[in-house]
């Protein structure tokens, strides 16, 4: 008899883990259950009337490393090979990003003589940063936030200005509270291995898997620094929907999870607003708290676990204007927290996308991202901050931050609610103690998605790969 799993969550990494089943040789009978009304998640794109695109979730996704390749090979496999919209290593994109700091926008130092000379707003050449790495002690904690490991390694500039920024820039988080461990596992193994960062990064090298495709390829070949899709990223899971229905998987939107649990068979027996499902295998691609609270009361252990890992809320502001010239060109620009605390930056997406502006001619499409781990203080309960204090406080900073004060002629807000799961100090600990949990009870159930190991598009759909390889027990590059 076909076994059935049940997948909780239609985001891209509950679609990836579909995909997975649904392509194996010995695939199961597959049912997704989502609990709004569409599928994507975070992944949402708007197609004005116009052909102009605006990302309300992550707008590019980088190519590199085993992970990056492993999502471009899904791109050729779903046939979107033509509609991929590269950013090449020459682009300003590629080259130019900044940090507003002091009331000013500084270009991040690339290339050998942004090292060896002082650039604003840094007060010596990062060289010397460099230097006292490779000259540092190893670390003895087995885990440390990122300002701490920073700052230890490579001074407290470094830690103040540049790491501030890319924990906002990245996990809209704080990197006093953020652990290095889990965000940065490469980089703290790189150090517990090399004793130096530095040292690490250049003799260990990454995870590599044998995947190859001509997109690869081409993608290591004009050195891309992200890639997105002509119509938006949405597309990339309205692809998998696609796919999924052609492989008969069965999908149920408006299906919110109320309770999980076992059957006397010892099947997952899964209570919906109306009726129930069951599974002999449940994977779950809901955010940590949501799946904490259908959890049974005997799985009061994990529960305990899963309600630790918090997330964080953000703001998104979508910002079109018509004759209008930004002063910089590049991919956008960071702010720290000391600078302004509502504003984690601002993302000049028709500098990187222009084909993406649309037919009414050369336009400026810019996304303010607010809030964050600062957003109740800065801004206000998520919950009923009014979208005009968000586009007003987007406005102010677009024309504080790029001298841009022009009426826009096209504005979209949304609040991202916990959209971003923050590994705070110890979240190595809860993972480990969940996964002892699910191996020593030997329940079938499978954890992926952005809560446990990993927040981007690529971690998520790399994450759902190896679960469904391990349910399957199949090596993970014969999926």
């Amino acid at each position: 008899m076909q076994r059935t799993v049940a997948v909780l969550g239609g985001g891209v990494s509950g679609l990836a883990a579909c995909y997975y089943l649904a392509r194996s040789p010995q695939a199961p009978k597959v049912i997704l259950l989502e609990g709004s009304s569409r599928l994507g998640g975070w992944i949402h794109s708007t197609r004005a009337e116009d052909g102009a695109v605006f990302e309300h979730g992550p707008r590019g996704i980088r190519p590199a490393g085993a992970m990056g390749k492993n999502t471009l090979l899904m791109v050729s496999e779903l046939g979107l090979e033509p509609d991929v919209l590269p950013v090449c290593g020459d682009h300003p994109a590629s080259k130019n990003r900044y940090l507003y700091v002091g009331g000013a926008l500084h270009k991040l130092p690339s290339g050998i003589g942004g090292i060896l000379r002082t650039v604003p707003p840094f007060t010596r050449p990062l060289l010397w940063s460099g230097l006292k790495e490779l000259m540092a002690p190893r670390g003895s904690e087995t885990d440390e936030s990122i300002h701490a490991f920073v700052r230890r390694r490579f001074g407290h500039e470094l830690a103040d200005i540049v790491i501030d920024c890319l924990c906002r820039g990245v996990f809209a988080g704080d990197c006093r509270t953020l652990s290095m461990r889990s965000c940065f596992p490469a980089l703290f193994q790189a150090e517990r291995t090399h004793r130096s960062v530095i040292l690490g990064m250049v003799l260990g090298g990454g995870k590599s898997i044998p995947v190859d495709s001509p997109l690869i390829r081409r993608a290591k070949k004009e050195r891309w620094s992200q890639w997105s899709l002509r119509s938006g990223l949405e597309a990339l899971p309205e692809a998998l929907v696609d796919f999924l229905k052609h492989r008969g998987v069965e999908i149920h939107c408006d299906a919110s999870v109320k309770r999980l649990e076992r059957t006397a068979a010892g099947r997952w027996q899964i209570a919906l607003e109306d009726g129930a499902v069951e599974a002999d295998h449940v994977i779950s691609a809901l955010p940590a708290k949501a799946l904490a609270a259908s959890l049974p009361s005997w799985a009061e252990p994990l529960r305990q676990e899963l309600l630790a890992i918090p997330a964080v809320s953000v703001g998104v502001v979508n910002l079109q204007y018509k004759g209008v010239e930004l002063p910089v060109t590049g991919f956008g620009h960071l702010v720290p927290s000391f600078e302004d605390s509502s504003v984690l930056g601002i993302v000049y997406d028709s500098v990187a996308f222009p084909e993406q502006d649309g037919s009414q001619g050369p336009a400026v499409r810019l996304t303010v991202m607010l809030g964050g781990a600062w957003f109740t203080p800065a801004l206000g309960d998520p919950d009923t901050v009014s979208d005009a204090t968000l586009e007003s406080r987007a406005r102010a900073a677009v024309k504080e931050q790029l001298g841009v004060s022009a009426e826009p002629s096209r504005t979209i807000v949304k609040v991202h609610k916990a959209c971003i799961p923050q590994y705070t100090l110890g979240h190595w600990k809860h993972i480990e103690t969940i996964s002892s949990y699910l191996d020593s009870q030997k329940l079938p159930f499978s954890l992926v998605g952005a809560s446990y190991e990993g927040v981007s598009v690529n971690d998520c759909i790399f994450g759902a790969r190896n679960a469904v390889a391990k349910l399957l027990g199949t090596p993970s590059r014969g999926l």
